[in-house]
């Protein structure tokens, strides 16, 4: 099944966390926690922890970032993890890995697995999408 919807950044706190020991690269590291809120035939809240080695000014770097989603599929309640990572040089994505953690889901999402992905459009609107089996 596919499951298709918009989300928005409710929040991004960075965490002030740096990595012990200090190793000076091109790039600097940070770490922060996000909330998210999905609308769609995704439906929902998800807390984020988000890590990426990222410039501001040139929108170059790497992310990794694991959620912990609450909500609805296609109407189906429950909750589940999921992680992401993708590369920008500034204008694309490459490097995209997206997956359902194994085990992760509750309630009626209890079972579920799969990949998705995210894309930005030009406007600025935030997409998810979601390709899952469920037990």
């Amino acid at each position: 099944m596919r499951a298709t919807g918009t989300f928005t950044v409710k929040s991004f706190t960075p965490a002030g966390l740096k990595p012990d020991p200090v190793v000076t690269t091109g790039l600097p590291v940070g770490v922060a926690t996000l909330e998210k809120h999905f609308e769609g035939e995704i439906t929902g809240r998800a807390a984020t922890l988000f890590t990426a080695a990222f410039d501001q000014e040139t929108g170059v770097g790497t992310y990794v970032a694991m959620e912990s989603f609450e909500g609805t599929l296609h109407g189906r309640r429950g909750a589940f993890n999921f992680v992401h990572s993708a590369t920008t040089t500034g204008s694309d994505r490459s490097a995209e890995f997206f997956t359902v953690v194994p085990s992760s889901g509750t309630g009626d999402l209890t079972g579920i697995r799969g990949t998705g992905g995210l894309a930005v459009d030009a406007d600025g609107t935030h997409r998810i999408r979601f390709d899952y089996e469920l037990d």
